[in-house]
């Protein structure tokens, strides 16, 4: 087997069957990839909506599994140990993958033989719609990535965001995994960036990371739960992330990574103003308050 998709999911029985639903009518054959569910310890009807839904398809390689440590790189890793495929990929419980994912997924593994890792776009499903206070550098969060028109390697530090990223299984193991020192979310504590370490830790072995816009999945987010607590929790959780990878490294790299988040928020305030000259004002703050947020988990 060529690929297995792996879908951490903690809370969202209202989502994972429309990302269930999404890879089992890919283009390409169920045959041709595996799908593992990893339960992160979710208090809600998740493991009922998963045991209904295969009731009704019961074609394809589909599986469920727990983990109970909480974390979403605990719950990635079970997942790979689990999987059968040459390589991972990692999919959000709530997002939906398109027709031919999994087709473009292979596409690119047999176009780029050398390959190692890459990942693809995510397009926010705003539900009702896009609030109007939500910007390019804001939506990040809710994770819009959209990195190029075309497919191209990542340069200049980028890389793939972690709902939507593949990566060979043999290199995923030769580095270890997920930090699960950067678990993702803990209950309402977050320590993020644990994608970014996993690949600058394969551009660290000279690998190159590719990005491939064909290979895409709408996020789903509900414009709702986008409160300002939420929002910190998110931002806050970057900064600590940040904090954690950097202090690994060393106390020097620490603070080169505070330097570049003042930085970053005096840019903001650039940001903010060019908002408010294009006569949309209520973008300004978010730009602002992200930068404070993020700068506060990494102090």
């Amino acid at each position: 087997m060529l690929v297995s998709v792996v879908i951490c999911s903690y809370n969202r029985a209202n989502y994972i069957g429309e990302a269930l639903n999404s890879l089992y009518k890919q283009s390409c054959a169920l045959s041709e990839f595996e799908v593992i569910v990893v339960d992160n310890n979710s208090t809600d009807n998740t493991e009922d909506v998963y045991t209904e839904w295969r009731q009704n398809h019961l074609e394809g390689n589909f599986s469920y599994t727990t983990e109970k440590h909480q974390g979403a790189s605990f719950a990635r890793n079970t997942g790979a140990k689990l999987s059968k495929g040459n390589w991972l990929c990692f999919m959000d419980d709530d997002a939906v993958a398109t027709y031919d994912y999994i087709s473009n997924i292979i596409k690119h593994i047999h176009d780029k033989p050398n390959a190692i890792g890459f990942g693809g776009r995510i397009i926010p499903k705003y539900i009702p719609e896009e609030p109007k206070w939500m910007s390019y550098y804001v939506s990040s969060l809710v994770g819009n990535f959209d990195y190029a028109p075309a497919a191209c390697a990542f340069e200049n530090g980028k890389y793939p965001l972690e709902s939507n990223m593949i990566v060979k299984k043999e290199v995923y193991e030769q580095i270890g995994g997920f930090n699960t020192a950067l678990p993702g979310v803990v209950g309402t504590l977050r320590i993020g960036g644990e994608g970014k370490e996993l690949f600058y830790k394969i551009l660290a072995l000279g690998h190159t990371i590719y990005y491939d816009p064909s290979i895409c999945v709408y996020h789903v987010v509900e414009v709702k739960k986008l409160s300002s607590e939420y929002m910190y929790r998110v931002a806050s959780g970057i900064g600590r992330g940040e904090k954690t990878r950097t202090l690994q490294i060393s106390t020097i790299a620490y603070f080169k990574k505070i330097m570049e988040y003042f930085f970053k928020l005096g840019a903001s305030f650039i940001l903010a103003l060019k908002y408010a000259l294009q006569l949309t004002p209520a973008k300004s703050w978010p730009v602002i308050k992200f930068r404070i947020d993020a700068l506060k988990g990494l102090l």
